[in-house]
């Protein structure tokens, strides 16, 4: 019996560890297709752009524009892509045909308009408000939430990318005041930290050293990302 194949549109701050957990878990018959990761500042783009990928998933090309965002192949089995890749850049259309289309994304600031889209087309999407949920897992979210208010969130992406999607990102690089009017509010710097990288590591207390703010570390491994990619594998197989 061929596995039924599944494709997941996620956003591109998730590439590298979407495409750990389909290798750990030996999830052959799943296809990883990202957006750019750069649209975390821009998230009311995600419904649209989510509806049009499931379109050309389902081979509905004349709903499409031309100019879809170009990148390289980040398909099962591919080496991940670099940062800067995955935050300018989405992924090329997965070829063929897809027995279930899982979307990588929580809300994600969309206000809810992503999960009208997802209703709309009759496909699944992670549970949650945002990465954050999902990697420390909700429990322990609200549970960090509770402990101090004010926490600003940072992932191993958000980590080794907080220079470009913050500080030159948020404008901080050419008007320094508006690092006290967008985070002069919050409290701590949390790091959920998904993999034991040094780098990334350096690079969250760099950040919060220069936001004027607490680091705290919390590691989270995968959290409810792998679970829900596996669950939701396994549910399509049955």
């Amino acid at each position: 019996m061929t596995a039924p194949r599944v494709l997941v549109i996620a956003c591109g701050a998730l590439a590298r560890e979407l495409l750990a957990i389909t290798e750990l878990n030996g999830l052959v018959n799943v296809t990883v297709e990202c957006l750019p990761a750069s649209l975390h500042n821009r998230p009311k783009e995600i419904p649209e752009l989510v509806r049009q990928r499931i379109h050309r998933a389902r081979g509905k090309d004349d709903m499409l524009q031309d100019d879809m965002v170009p990148g390289t192949n980040s398909s099962t089995g591919a080496s991940p892509p670099g940062d800067n890749q995955l935050l300018d850049a989405g992924t090329e259309p997965a070829a063929g045909t897809f027995d279930q289309i899982l979307i990588g994304y929580a809300d994600c600031g969309t206000g809810g308009l992503l999960d009208k889209v997802c209703a709309e087309e009759n496909v699944e999407m992670l549970a949650g408000a945002h990465c954050y949920q999902f990697f420390a897992t909700a429990p322990r979210f609200d549970e960090l939430q509770d402990h101090a208010l004010g926490s600003f969130y940072l992932t191993d992406f958000l980590a080794r990318n907080w220079e470009r999607l913050i500080w030159d990102g948020m404008g901080i690089a050419k008007h320094p005041e508006l690092r006290d009017m967008y985070f002069g509010n919050y409290t701590r710097c949390v790091y959920l930290e998904q993999t034991d990288d040094p780098k990334a590591r350096a690079a969250a207390h760099e950040c919060a050293d220069r936001l004027g703010l607490e680091l705290h570390i919390e590691h989270t491994g995968y959290g409810e990302l792998e679970s829900t990619m596996v669950d939701f594998t396994r549910k399509a197989t049955a």
